[in-house]
């Protein structure tokens, strides 16, 4: 289980191996980029396991680019995507990258993780050329052709949703990448939404303050799948995206150099937009049917402009939607799951596991079971999480012991409610909230709640003795095991 299968060169032989092991639905019927695409899309996601396949729509009313979608959107192809067998070996694979002593603290330590992974082996490769540039458009580029989807009916507009942001910062070249929707304001001007905790808003942040003109940027659809997931996931700082990617495949990324940006991409993309934002200019963007489940509100974000346009001579249009879970993007957030389990574990040696619940749309719930020896470190772990990275966006943090199934809802309900005295063991505070948290006491800020679900002991100076759970005994549950079938069962 986790073992390293294969690295996929691009998205096309990814399709190929989920359609060879009947993962992939084709479509022939005519539909429309508008509403439809979305709403089979969303039933496929949410309908019997046995239909959740990845969607190739092959005729898209009025274009000649096919359409794929729901890509990544189960455990099994999520798990292919990243070249193992199964999400469940992913944390092994994870932690025997972190199996190392450094000296130093545990930000040092991480800070020096990008060293300790094999850059002659797994680091970009740069090319001279690829098939992302096939066809090169300079002269008057245009997004026109491209099948660019209108998910839900109050959407601002049409929505690339996911796209790979390459980003440099302008003082020290340093890349980023990043996947933020982009929405359609003509054929040659895109909405950024990159939220204010994420790397490319920092990079923007460092041109407003030397005064850049212009930031270069480049959008890159498709790609290998380690690639694209990689762009969704929050590396700690000093950690390239693209060295991660490889890192997942065992081998770099080919990369080549853009037409009209100092800004590398990679080779095997389906799709590359090439441009600039001006960190001074911001237009309305939104509102748009996020993962929340909700319209996010319209807010002033930058301003994405077309320079050129590159691709395949027969690419692929990869996309996604995002609403009410489960969609797709919950099974990326899974994979975010499994693979920084290690790296909580590495500050946090008491933690067991953590679950981060489809319902909990990333943010608003975390589970965590832990290994309790001593008063208040159900506390402490909850405020070390809200102190990593974007764990401080983390709305609810539920601290469970260690024998508790987190990724079981109906026994972490049954222990939340029964194991709390809310007055001793809820603890409410403020902090750091996400972009798209409509319920915040006000944009990006609001309250946080971590709950205390562990069984209370002496340690604990509880004012009565702790009830012993109901298990019945091991000698009578061996033998109704072994009589089972005579009783008719």
């Amino acid at each position: 289980m986790g073992r390293l299968t294969m690295a996929f060169a691009d998205l096309g032989e990814f399709v190929a191996h989920i359609e060879k092991h009947n993962q992939l639905h084709r479509i022939t019927a005519p539909v429309s980029r508008d509403l439809e695409i979305a709403e089979i899309a969303d039933r496929v996601s949410k309908g019997p396991a046995v239909q959740n396949k990845a969607l190739l729509f092959e005729r898209v009313e009025g274009y000649d680019m096919p359409v794929l979608i729901n890509t990544f959107g189960s455990a099994q192809r999520m798990a292919w995507a990243l070249g193992v067998d199964d999400l469940s070996g992913l944390p092994a694979r994870a932690a025997g990258l972190l199996n190392f002593t450094l000296p130093g603290t545990f930000l040092e330590k991480l800070q020096k993780l990008g060293t300790l992974i094999d850059l002659a082996r797994v680091g970009p490769r740069r090319v001279g050329s690829g098939p992302c540039q096939e066809l090169v458009e300079t002269a008057s580029p245009s997004i026109a052709s491209l099948p660019i989807l209108t998910c839900w009916p109050g959407d601002a507009g049409r929505y690339i949703t996911l796209p790979l942001v390459f980003t440099r910062d302008p003082a020290t070249g340093a890349r980023n990448v990043g996947m933020y929707r982009l929405q359609v304001f003509d054929d040659r001007t895109l909405g950024m939404h990159w939220q204010t905790h994420k790397g490319s808003a920092e990079h923007e942040r460092e041109a407003q303050r030397i005064r850049l003109d212009r930031m270069e940027v480049a959008i890159a659809l498709g790609g290998d799948p380690a690639t694209i997931y990689a762009a969704s996931a929050p590396l700690p700082p000093g950690l390239d995206e693209i060295v991660f990617a490889g890192w997942l495949r065992g081998r770099g990324v080919e990369m080549v150099h853009c037409k009209t940006v100092d800004v590398e991409v990679p080779a095997h993309a389906e799709i590359i937009l090439e441009g600039y934002v001006d960190p001074r200019e911001r237009r309305l963007e939104g509102p748009f049917g996020d993962h929340t489940g909700y319209y996010s509100l319209a807010r002033e974000y930058p301003v994405f402009h077309l320079t050129a346009i590159t691709r395949r001579r027969l690419p692929l249009y990869p996309t996604i939607i995002v609403g009410r879970p489960p969609q797709e993007d919950y099974w990326l957030g899974k994979a975010t799951e499994r693979l920084f389990l290690p790296i909580i574990r590495l500050l946090l040696p008491e933690v067991v596991d953590i679950n981060m619940p489809a319902e909990g749309v990333f943010h608003n719930l975390v589970i965590v079971s832990i290994k309790k020896r001593y008063p208040g470190q159900a506390r402490k772990v909850m405020l070390a999480l809200w102190g990593m990275g974007l764990m401080m966006l983390a709305k609810t943090i539920v601290v469970v012991s260690e024998h508790v199934n987190v990724h079981d809802p109906s026994e972490v309900a049954w222990r939340a409610t029964g194991n709390i005295d809310p007055k001793r063991d809820i603890m409410l505070l403020e902090g750091p909230m996400d972009d798209l948290d409509h319920a915040a006491l006000r944009h990006r800020y609001g309250g946080k709640m971590g709950i205390d679900a562990t069984e209370k002991g002496p340690l604990d100076d509880v004012a009565q003795t702790w009830p012993e759970e109901i298990v019945m005994s091991e000698e009578v549950r061996q033998l109704v095991s072994r009589r089972w079938k005579d009783y008719g069962f």
